[in-house]
Order: C-alpha cells, then structure tokens, then sequence
C-alpha cells in the first residue's frame, strides 16, 4: 500500500500503557502502525504520549520527533534531549526512562527480533 499522511494531525488509536511503566504523572499513549512486514518484524508508524515519566525496554528503532519534547535516559548509556526534527536510535534491549515534558509524537520503524 502506498499513501500518504499528514503527521502532525493524523489520527491515532489509544495504547495503553501498563501501569508498572508509570514513574510520574498521567501520561497516555496513542498510535498508529502505518505499515508492517508480512512477518510482523519491521513496522512503521507513528505514536504519541503526553506528559509524564515511564519506563521502556526498547526494540530496534529509528525514529524523528514531530513535535513535542523529551529527554531520554538509557541505563548505562547517553541522556537524549530530543524536540522536533530530531532523530533518534535505540537498540533492542535498551532500558530507558522517558520524562516527557510536552506531548511528544514521532514517526519511527522498529525492527523486532
């Protein structure tokens, strides 16, 4: 499927986050998977989270900031200060903390194990 989609305001589905990731705040998370390999590996997309702190453990991931702002601290690793336009690579495994200090969108492709 080929198509295109305007980023800033494209529609998203509630994800809902699993509690135990919750460090701070009442953040709510939104996406959208815009295309995945027929093996369910590779997947492209778009997501969102408003305000507040979580925890991760990441896959793959390439992704560019839409809007918004974060900063990103990988266990073990470099702190992320990430705003609009810039991009970003986690590493499966990677075990992050998320503050997002204003709703943040992106537009990533993953790559699952």
């Amino acid at each position: 499927m080929t198509f295109a989609l305007h980023v800033p305001d494209a529609e998203l589905e509630p994800e809902p986050l699993d509690p135990d990731q919750i460090v701070a705040g009442t953040p709510e998370v939104t996406g959208r998977v815009l295309w995945s390999s027929p093996d369910g590996r590779q997947l492209r997309g778009l997501w969102q989270i408003t305000p507040g702190t979580v925890t991760d453990t990441e896959a793959d991931e390439l992704f560019v900031v839409v809007s918004g702002r974060a900063t990103i601290e990988v266990e073990g690793g470099p702190v992320l200060e990430v705003g609009p336009g810039d991009a970003a690579v986690l590493r499966a495994g990677d075990r992050t903390t998320w503050t997002v200090h204003e709703t943040l969108r992106k537009a990533y492709a993953i790559t699952l194990p």
